[in-house]
């Protein structure tokens, strides 16, 4: 599908209202990124062992891989793919 995969990891994994209650704000929106984007990722392999490598770093965070169309420059995609303690 084109899509450049990143991983990015978060001790929280949620978005939350601590320091502000203004329309449109929300504390833990970003999250932190694992590396730089895999830019000529080519098989599902390459990314899974890094994700294996960021949980083995982070074992108390949330990982997730995003998709990032280049041309758009935009985020297209992302899902959880791993919780603290798995």
């Amino acid at each position: 599908n084109g899509l450049i995969p990143c991983v990015e990891f978060d001790t929280k994994g949620v978005t939350t209202r601590e320091h502000s209650r203004m329309p449109g704000y929300y504390d833990g929106r970003y999250w932190t990124m694992w590396k730089l984007p895999m830019f000529g990722a080519t098989d599902a392999s390459s990314v899974m062992a890094e994700v294996d490598e960021c949980k083995a770093n982070n074992p108390d965070s949330f990982i997730r891989i995003l998709g990032f169309d280049n041309i758009k420059q935009v985020q297209c995609m992302g899902f959880l793919v791993a919780r603290p303690g798995q």
